[in-house]
């Protein structure tokens, strides 16, 4: 990657810092997972482990799971408006950020990794990968990051190929992206293609395209040729609620309530809903 010539000012950050590090270093402390915006039951973890990528950063299975719930619409409508596969956006978002918590997430809202080039003019920060104290970009917000993460694909000719692939084909994309240099780890795709299975995030792809699927004890996805669910029934998933629920089929939560005989507010997964 090239370094940049950014004009705005620069933080600087590193994984970790030596006692004789120099006065001018700005050290912006990582948030704690309360500080995050997702459910705060995703601070219960179930099971642990670490990420590396840009900075290793350990997280937990209810992290990940929150991380998911909470950028999932903006992988889907980005999906629908580059064609970059929803499941590939948040398995890297998840790798490069360590779900949200990690350096370049914290200090520059970089959920991507993504360095500055020649044609980057905002700001920036300094981080060590692959060589010390590279260039990466510095957004307002994450979903500035999701944004440019979708034009650094779509623009660039060294991608073009990835998007004449089939509608949703994880694996390849996941492939391409390293051959096309986006991360240098020999690992990067069977990586992604991990998180994709074991938290399911291909069935984001299938809501973008319409399809409907199960999934076999291998973990892969099987299209139906017919629909094998009644259409007036939608199945409660991990962090539904009754409003984002109303939400999605235009409903008002009261109604939805009604028609379903609800009590209370709390629902299970795998609960079968009314819905029309």
């Amino acid at each position: 990657m090239i370094g940049c010539n950014a004009s705005k000012p620069v933080i600087v950050t590193k994984k970790s810092v030596s006692h004789s590090a120099k006065k001018e270093t700005v050290q912006t402390p990582k948030k704690s997972v309360s500080a995050t915006k997702f459910p705060k039951k995703e601070q219960n973890s179930s099971t642990t482990e670490i990420i590396e990528s840009t900075s290793k950063t350990v997280v937990t299975s209810d992290l990940i799971n929150g991380y998911v719930f909470h950028y999932k619409d903006i992988a889907m409508n980005n999906m629908r408006n580059f064609g970059i596969p929803a499941s590939i956006i948040l398995a890297q978002g998840i790798l490069e950020s360590g779900s949200g918590i990690g350096d370049l997430a914290v200090s520059a809202n970089n959920h991507f990794g993504i360095k500055c080039h020649k044609d980057w003019t905002g700001e920036s920060v300094r981080h060590n990968d692959d060589s010390d104290q590279e260039c990466f970009r510095k957004y307002n917000d994450p979903a500035e990051s999701f944004q440019d993460h979708a034009l650094f694909l779509s623009s660039r000719p060294r991608y073009a190929s990835l998007f004449n692939l089939e509608k949703g084909d994880y694996k390849a994309w996941a492939q391409g992206l390293r051959t096309a240099g986006y991360a240098t780890d020999p690992k990067y795709p069977e990586k992604l293609i991990n998180y994709i299975e074991r938290y399911n995030l291909y069935q984001y792809d299938n809501q973008v395209l319409g399809k409907t699927f199960v999934v076999d004890a291998n973990q892969n996805v099987l299209p139906i040729k017919k629909p094998i669910v009644d259409l007036a029934l939608y199945e409660v998933q991990k962090g539904d609620t009754l409003y984002s629920i109303s939400k999605k089929f235009n409903l008002l939560v009261e109604d939805l309530k009604q028609k379903n005989n609800l009590v209370e507010n709390t629902l299970s997964i795998g609960q079968k809903l009314k819905v029309k």
